[in-house]
């Protein structure tokens, strides 16, 4: 793992995305967090986004919705390492029609070594705990697997 240089301590940046069915659960927990969030780049994916906005204050950087490519841009915020923190408040009881994105979103959050929460009970734990205060990215080093030999046929 490598540290990032000469940035801040501390999240400075939460992407921030919910089901249809957890949209409610998740302004009421960024109500509940506004003034951390207040403090971040917050990015969010399109009715989510919009929705926090209207219904929070909180400046919310809006990708596309979902299904429309959103889980993707924030999948590559991630990887450009603009997004400390993912909060994904999931449907585990509705099928998604853009589930492979979904499961891409999550793979890269686990790669880049992104802390994630998909329920209230995590995100609090992440959001209130000393490392969010403290908190320095720790990106993998993908050197060896950058430079590893490719068979030529």
């Amino acid at each position: 793992m490598t540290d990032q240089v000469n940035r801040p301590k501390g999240v400075t940046s939460v992407a921030l995305i919910a089901h249809d069915n957890k949209k409610a659960d998740l302004i009421a927990w960024v109500e509940k967090n506004s003034v951390k969030l207040n403090k971040c780049t917050v990015y969010a994916t399109g009715t989510t986004g919009k929705l926090i906005a209207e219904k929070t204050g909180v400046d919310v950087r809006r990708c596309h919705s979902g299904p429309l490519g959103g889980d993707q841009q924030i999948g590559a915020l991630i990887s450009e390492g603009k997004v400390d923190l993912l909060i994904f408040f999931w449907d585990p009881l509705e099928p998604m029609p853009h589930d492979p994105d979904i499961k891409a979103l999550l793979r890269l959050a686990t790669l880049w070594n992104v802390p994630s929460a998909c329920n209230s009970a995590t995100a609090d734990f992440l959001v209130n705990s000393n490392l969010f205060e403290e908190f320095l990215p720790q990106r993998p080093d993908f050197d060896s697997y950058l430079n590893r030999d490719v068979p030529n046929k």
